[in-house]
């Protein structure tokens, strides 16, 4: 029996007034709907990161029990000043050994005209040295307040259909990947 594949939506800020929550959220929901797919949602303002870094007393468990687990991550990256979150960095850091050689797709979200696309474009050297691999397809919510219903629905469809296309790749990136560190 094929196991299914364990995505973690992470999103990037804990900002209150975050916007990008509906992002993530809108992610989680069309990942739940993929056959084969199971999606944790992760608030970092759920979570307790003392210190910094990668040492055990700077861990949260929780969140280490969900990055030990995952096979895949998709990162909600909201841009400040043309870069992503502290507290998205901070909680990248914590767990090194558990995002080796898993992949990683990314939405950038900004209230601005760009969508997150300098946040995304100065992420990846990050993920990429914590040892990620990134997607080649990621997905921007420029002026994300114009996007969704209030529901959390998106106003236009091509706005599921760009997820989706995310999802198709970074769903081979994880079963690949998967399948090397299993077996290779």
């Amino acid at each position: 029996m094929k196991k299914d594949l364990n995505i973690v939506v992470i999103e990037g800020t804990t900002r209150a007034q975050r916007q990008s929550m509906v992002v993530a959220e809108f992610l989680a929901d069309v990942g739940k709907s993929r056959a084969g797919v199971s999606v944790t949602l992760v608030d970092p303002a759920e979570l307790t990161l003392p210190g910094d870094g990668n040492d055990p007393e700077a861990k949260d468990p929780k969140y280490t029990k969900i990055t030990e687990q995952a096979d895949a991550f998709f990162i909600v990256v909201p841009e400040y000043n043309h870069s992503f979150s502290g507290s998205l960095k901070r909680l990248l850091d914590s767990e090194l050994q558990n995002y080796i050689h898993k992949p990683v797709a990314l939405a950038g979200v900004s209230a601005g005209p760009w969508g997150g696309t300098r946040a995304v474009e100065s992420l990846v050297p990050v993920v990429r040295e914590l040892g990620m691999a990134v997607t080649f397809t990621d997905v921007f919510f420029p002026s994300v307040q114009n996007i969704f219903n209030e529901d959390g629905s998106p106003k236009e469809e091509f706005v599921r259909q760009n997820v989706e296309k995310a999802y198709d790749e970074l769903i081979w990136m994880a079963q690949a990947l998967k399948y090397g560190r299993e077996n290779l």
